[in-house]
Order: C-alpha cells, then structure tokens, then sequence
C-alpha cells in the first residue's frame, strides 16, 4: 500500500507521515466499525430502508425474508459464497420501483442492509442516539399536553405512509431547534422511523459512532493539537462521495488535461526542442579544459548563476565563430543537455537576408515563418532554454540586432507568440542566447558582426586555437576521430589513457614502449601505432589547411596575394579520411588518402579549385616541380587581376594604367636581363 501510494505523485504525499497517520486513522475506523456493527450503515440508509419495507405489502416482504434466510443458509455452509447476490439484486429492483421521495440513497447499499439486518433476525436495529430523541420527545410531549395532537396528525388515515412520516420529521425539527445543540440531527430520521413504525419491535445497540484519534504527526485544518475527532458516519459519507465523484472527476480532469497538452506539445513541436546529443560525440580534454570553461563562464553569467553584482550578473551573450565542422551544434546541444535546458535551434540560412524582424507575419517563405514561431516560442518557454541561432552569416545584420537587449541589462525583448504582441522579460530566467557562425558568407565575401551586437557578446573562435590550448586542440582532432577507425576504438573503448600514451610515445619518438592499462595482445598495440603514425600524419595535413582557411577568411581581398583558401581543416574532413587509415599503409598512400579527399571536396569550389588544391599541396608538402611553377603563375596573375580589380575595364584611363603596368614589367624583365 505504502508504494502505491508513494506513486501518487498528484496527492501531494509525504512519507513517514501521511503513511502513519493514514494506518492510525484505519485503526480507529475499523475499531468504530466492529463496535457499529449493524449500525455501520448510515442513518439514511437504514431509514430509506424502513420505508421501502414497511410500504411494501406483507406478501412481498414475506417473499423477500424467504430469500434472505436462504441466502443465508447458503452463506452459512459455504464460507465466501456469493451466491447472496441474487438476493441483493432482487431487493434493488423493488426499491427502484418503489420510488420513495425520501432522499436518494444508493440501492445497493439499502440491499446490502436489509441482507445483513434480517439473516440474523426478523428486527430493525436503532441506535441509542434515536432512542433517546425519540424518548426526550415523547415526554415533551407529555409535558406540553400536545400528545393527542401529534397522534392525530402522525396517525391520519388521509395521509400516505411519506406523507406522516414528514409530519413527523417536521415536529422534531421543531423540537431540536428548542433544544440547539443538544441533540445529533443525524439521527432525527432514525427517530422519525422509531416513532411512526411504534408498533414494530426494535432492538437498541448500545455503540458510540465518533472516537478521538490521537498522536497524529500531520498538519490539517481537521486535526488539533495532533488530534482528530474520527465520526464514522461522516467519515464513510465523505469517503464515498469522494471514491464515487471527486476521483473520477478528478482522474477525468487529468486525462483531458494530459490530452490536451499532448496535443499542444504536438502543435509546437516541443520533442524537437529535447538535446539529442550524437552517439560520436567525445568529450576530450580540449572541451573539458578549454570550450567548456570559456563557454560556461558566459552561459552562467546569462542565467544568473554566477557573479555577486545582479548589476551585470545577467548580461551577455555567446558568439561562436568557427570554420564549418568544428562540432559548435554539437558541442551546445551537448552542453544544453547536461544543463537541462530545452535546445531551439533556430536555422539561420532559412531565415536568409531579407528577414528583419522576428513576426512570423512578416516572413515571405513558410520555411522562414516556422524558424520565427520557433524564436517565439523560446521566449514563451522562458525558463531553461538555450536559443542558438546557427550560420548567423546568412541573416541580415539588421535582424541580429534585433537580439542585443537580451544581452545587456534589461533582458527585455518584444515578440509575438499565436498573432498576439508581447514584451517578454527575461531578468532571473534560465535563458540563454547563443549564435554561431562561420568566417565566410554563401557569397564568398568576409562575415562581419554587427559592431553592437560583438560589443555585447563574449566572441570566441573555436578555429583560432593558440597558447597552451593548441596542443589540446591538435588531440581533441584525434579524439574525435577514434571512433571511425577501427584499430583505435579497440585501444579507446578500453582506456583513453592508452591512447594518450600511444600518441606521445609516437611524437617524442620513445624507444621504450609505454607501460599500458588495458589488455591487448601484440598484434593491437603494432596496429594502433601504424596506425596512429599515419593519422598523425594527416592532422598535421589539417591542422595546416585549419590555419590556412582562418587567416584567409581574416583577410581582406585588397591585400591579399594569392587565391582566397577555401578548403577547410575540421573535425568532419579528419574524420573522414581517418576511417580510411589501415596499418599497412605507407607515405605515398597516405598521400593519396588526403589528396583524393581534399579533390573531393574542392568540387563545389568550380573555378577555384585549382588553386586551392595547389595551395593545399604546398601546405601538405606534396608540390611538384609543375604544380610549382603553375602555382606561381596563378598567384602572378590574382595579383594583377587583385591590382586593378577595382578599375572600369571599359573606361580608356583603366586600360592605359594597365599598359603601363605591363610595359615596367618588361623594363624591369630587361634591366634583370642586363644585370645578369
């Protein structure tokens, strides 16, 4: 029972106490309800009783003791029979076509009474209380002379048995309104009963029906001084009433309840808003001791869990720049999940340029639309949401702006949510704002920040990894590239630690191998090693083209001096070509392990893709003599094609600086000529 109830969340239960005092309480009950007896039945039930018994004719009652006794015997000689149903069933069908006016009671309850009351004797049962009503009254009558009077009136042939009975009922309301307190009105029908059936014998039982409950350690607006006055006619009445209406209703309430959020939750999407953080997501160091500090510090400071001055306790906002690949999605909805915020991911590209404001009304695609109801509803949410706005680099500047009060102070922002303007103020909520972005726009050009919007955020690149962290950085590409090779995950699934061990036993080019936790036979450890070798070979490759791709994408066009680089060093490019890596492999395969990649992936770079990959082969070492001399001659060309890029080709001043521009060309080709 006690874990039936500790399940019930809805009744609010508080263990150790409503568990004792529920068994005290049903003690008391079950006492009360042997000294009863009978008398257990209500008053109501009794008297509703007496009235259909004494209305029916004497064959009928007759019939109905026949089948009592009966069903009696029956019971009698077979301990737990039922077969006394067939009874109960018979003696509810004639109540209900008896239609009393007296008050409504439950048939099966009058059945059950009349079942128990005759198998054992052919008398009602009356309480104390009602004898001695019923006995006071009387000698008032006496006293007042005013028998002969109640006689007339009790005792009319004129009148049906109900009509006498509430003549009766209203004397002795008049008697206990003479008499205030005295008396228990709910026995004045009990007494009612004694005084118009006088000439059936009744037998008294002497039982009292209220007990005082003691020791009780609960707090109710029914208990005193840790007491509670138990009366058991009330009790079970209340009980009944809220066994048969209250729970149902309730339970009903509950179930429409849950269906209708259901179907809400259905309408907003909510399941989508839950963190699912990928199955290859590996937490490494670099994220345990770099990103999650840097990042964690802002995130406290916007949902106010850190900082003693509420001044600035609550301001900010993240800002993630980075190549594509660099696992920002990822490592977020990561951090929402451990934080247990809601994930709303709102996608910048569908938004795109021409969107201004955050009113769903306002968007011209049904794409863009749903984004905007997405941003609104994380402001309806409120509390323990992460809103992270991705590739920032497609919306428009006037858009993002939209988003810098919730960066400072006031945290207020106005939005609409179901056609309905508001102002949602999120000061003390856990909310946080987090945008993410890569250098380059779809158009090739440099990805600028709104000034106001970088004044108020905390900005980190999680490509421009430098100090102490870069050796972090160069392991977090192998960390998360274990899983796609097979020859690690036999090392990692076991002890990261080995594979630590591993890496550094290979960079510092140790001839002792390192002492290792786990369990592997020869065969493992010479493959993971071959294999590490290899891959560490090909971070070095990205690390490379990483660096390359951000100091590109930091410049600006008229300085530069070679092609923009486009090809990109991330997690998802080493992943890719370590699921590829085997422990045969040599130099020259592994070579072309990484420029087949990296042809691959130039595809969708069209005109550039030559360059880029002949600057991908002078980062990688792998540059021939051709490929040299033609990569001098593209970088040759850009920086002429870079000088005049700006000039009208159609306007004769532009076509004569380039002239003369060629012709000190050759005057410098001549005077090298004439020198050597």
């Amino acid at each position: 029972m006690n874990e039936q109830v500790e399940r019930d969340y809805a009744a609010a239960y508080l263990k150790g106490v409503h568990n004792s005092d529920a068994l005290q309480i049903y003690q008391y009950l079950q006492r009360l309800r042997e000294a009863l007896g009978i008398l257990q039945y209500s008053p109501k039930v009794r008297v509703a009783a007496q009235l259909f018994w004494f209305q029916s004719d004497d064959k009928r009652r007759a019939k109905l003791l026949q089948l009592i006794t009966a069903a009696y015997a029956i019971q009698q000689s077979f301990s737990g029979s039922r077969q006394f149903a067939f009874v109960e069933k018979e003696i509810m069908a004639q109540y209900h076509a008896a239609a009393l006016v007296y008050e409504p009671v439950p048939a099966q309850q009058v059945a059950q009474y009349l079942y128990h009351e005759f198998s054992a004797g052919t008398h009602f049962t009356s309480s104390q209380q009602a004898v001695h009503l019923q006995k006071d009254f009387k000698d008032f009558l006496q006293v007042q002379k005013k028998v002969a009077v109640f006689r007339q009136e009790a005792e009319s042939a004129d009148l049906t048995l109900e009509e006498r009975f509430y003549i009766i009922q209203n004397w002795l309301h008049a008697f206990l309104q003479a008499h205030p307190g005295k008396y228990d009105p709910l026995y004045l029908d009990e007494a009612v009963c004694l005084l118009l059936f006088h000439d059936h014998s009744y037998k008294e039982r002497t039982a009292a029906d209220a007990i005082l409950v003691t020791g009780l350690k609960g707090t109710h607006a029914m208990i005193t001084d840790q007491q509670y006055t138990l009366h058991y006619h009330a009790f079970m009445e209340k009980m009944l009433d809220y066994t048969t209406h209250i729970t149902p209703a309730f339970a009903a309430f509950n179930t429409q309840k849950e269906q209708l959020i259901n179907t809400y939750k259905q309408a907003l999407k909510i399941s989508e808003f839950e963190p699912k953080v990928l199955s290859s997501f590996v937490r490494n160091r670099l994220i345990n001791e770099v990103y999650f500090p840097l990042i964690g510090a802002n995130l406290a400071k916007q949902i106010g869990a850190a900082g003693d001055d509420k001044r600035t306790a609550r301001m900010g906002m993240l800002l993630l720049v980075s190549p594509p690949g660099y696992g920002k999605t990822t490592l977020m909805e990561y951090l929402a999940k451990t934080m247990g915020l809601h994930f709303v991911k709102i996608n910048g590209p569908t938004i795109g340029h021409s969107i201004t404001s955050i009113d769903p009304v306002e968007a011209t695609t049904s794409g863009a639309r749903e984004e905007l109801k997405k941003i609104n509803l994380a402001f309806e949410m409120a509390d323990n949401v992460m809103l992270y706005i991705d590739d920032i680099q497609h919306c428009s500047a006037e858009f993002l702006q939209k988003f810098i009060s919730l960066a400072d102070g006031q945290r207020k922002m106005d939005g609409i949510f179901e056609g309905a303007s508001k102002t949602y103020d999120l000061r003390g909520k856990r909310f946080c704002v987090v945008m993410a972005g890569n250098p380059y726009t779809e158009s090739g050009e440099q990805f600028k920040i709104p000034d106001m919007l970088a004044n108020r955020a905390d900005v980190y690149n999680l490509g421009d990894v430098i100090g102490n962290s870069g050796y972090l950085f160069n392991l977090s590409l192998i960390e998360n590239s274990v899983q796609e090779n097979r020859y690690l995950q036999r090392i990692a699934n076991r002890s990261l630690e080995d594979l630590y061990k591993l890496i550094t036993y290979i960079e510092s080019q140790n001839d002792m191998l390192p002492e290792l936790e786990g369990n592997y036979n020869s065969q493992e450890v010479d493959d993971a090693i071959a294999v590490l070798k290899n891959i560490l070979l090909i971070r070095d490759i990205v690390i490379r083209v990483n660096q390359q791709y951000i100091s590109s994408a930091a410049m600006k066009d008229a300085y530069r001096v070679e092609p923009p680089f486009k090809l990109q060093g991330s997690y998802r490019n080493m992943n890719k070509m370590v699921g590829k890596v085997v422990p045969l492999m040599n130099m020259e395969e592994v070579k072309t392990l990484v420029l087949s990649h990296y042809e691959g992936e130039s595809q969708t770079l069209t005109s550039d893709a030559e360059a880029n990959l002949l600057k991908l082969k002078e980062l990688a070492g792998f540059i021939s003599g051709a490929d040299k001399e033609r990569w001098e001659q593209i970088k040759t060309i850009f920086i002429k094609n870079n000088k005049f890029g700006g000039l009208d080709q159609s306007d004769t001043s532009g076509q004569l600086l380039q002239q003369l521009s060629m012709f000190n060309e050759h005057l410098e080709a001549i005077a090298k000529a004439i020198r050597r």
